[in-house]
């Protein structure tokens, strides 16, 4: 299985880019395609794309941590459940941590009939302080019509990331693995160390050069919600039957060997 240091060498050998020249591509309204594979499909494709991508650099890191929590009802489960029974539209509530910068951010995130997804989010002074300080409170109770009261944390993750911006400007790609879960009600931990996720991140249909090089290497679409899986792996009384094909899917994907 191919290295974080391997990974790291492989994005340091592009181009930086850095946060302030990715303003005016932030996409915050945009399609997400995404795409599951491992780690050693990972490094056959940043190779294949090394013409064509920025990496993105922050605080001299191309590979940065990030630390997530969600927030859902703790009987109902609400935003668990929309996806178990493919609704739309479709709300998570998170709080993330770039742990690299310490900066961290209240995220509302929805999906629309149509596909497509918006993000609001506010910064705040880190992730605990939502329930131990109650920051945040209008910002969900107007996104949302909730009060914090009403939501708990539920999960925990931890990944990595890198960040490619194509030649052009016009798409995001962003690349997560070594995810670990950890689960508030039930104190139960998972890993996926092998498990890569692939996002494709743009405002319609612009010619992507990444597009042509996932089918080369047999990387085909695929849905992964790390809330939702991160639940299923570690909350068994939770209803997830949707989810269970999806699950296989994945470990096809990463049992597959790398392409030439």
């Amino acid at each position: 299985m191919t290295t974080d240091s391997q990974l790291s060498a492989l994005v340091e050998a592009m181009p930086p880019i850095t946060l302030e020249e990715m303003a005016g591509i932030r996409l915050m309204k945009r399609t997400d395609s995404k795409f599951v594979t491992n780690r050693d499909r990972l490094a056959r494709l940043l190779e294949l794309a090394a013409g064509h991508y920025y990496s993105q650099e922050v605080a001299g890191q191309r590979v940065s941590r990030y630390r997530t929590v969600y927030f859902d009802d703790t009987e109902q489960h609400r935003f668990f459940s929309m996806h178990q029974c493919s609704r739309k539209p479709r709300t998570k509530i998170r709080a993330r941590t770039y742990e690299d910068s310490g900066i961290s951010f209240l995220e509302i995130k929805r999906k629309n009939n149509h596909g497509r997804t918006s993000k609001k989010r506010i910064g705040i002074s880190s992730i605990e302080s939502v329930k131990e300080r109650g920051e945040g409170v209008a910002f969900v109770r107007e996104c949302t019509g909730l009060n914090l009261d009403e939501i708990s944390p539920t999960l925990g993750n931890r990944f990595k990331r890198i960040t490619l911006v194509n030649r052009e400007k016009t798409e995001r790609l962003t690349i997560d693995f070594g995810l670990s879960f950890d689960n508030f009600e039930t104190g139960c931990e998972a890993e996926m160390p092998n498990v890569v996720i692939i996002e494709l991140k743009r405002d319609g249909r612009v010619p992507s050069p990444v597009l042509p090089l996932l089918r080369r290497l047999r990387i085909r679409p695929s849905g992964f919600s790390k809330y939702c899986i991160g639940s299923c792996l570690t909350n068994g009384r939770l209803k997830r039957n949707r989810f269970k094909k999806r699950l296989i899917r994945i470990r096809k994907a990463v049992e597959a060997e790398a392409q030439p």
